[in-house]
């Protein structure tokens, strides 16, 4: 085993490791992955809700001209029964 003592400089501050430089190197690069898995899952989560935000977005849109439409249908329909019971009476 390699028992040679690794110096690592963190923030202006050397840190002094007695681990083997090999099982400290398998540490670190286990640690890198993790927070690197970790980055790219919240990106992915960032961009799976904004894509769930601009489909809602268009959803609503589409029900909101679609309710304006039914609005405008039926205040013609009322005007129309309105002249209907105007010249029945």
């Amino acid at each position: 085993m390699d028992m040679e003592v690794a110096v690592i400089a963190l923030n202006n501050e050397q840190k002094v490791f007695r681990s083997p430089k090999a099982k400290l190197l398998r540490y670190f690069e286990r640690s890198r992955n993790g927070w690197k898995r970790k980055c790219r899952e919240a990106k992915d989560d960032v961009k799976r809700l904004s894509n769930n935000v601009a489909a809602l977005k268009r959803s609503r849109g589409r029900w909101k001209v679609l309710a304006k439409q039914r609005v405008g249908e039926i205040e013609q329909l009322r005007r129309e029964l309105e002249e209907i019971k105007t010249q029945s009476s």
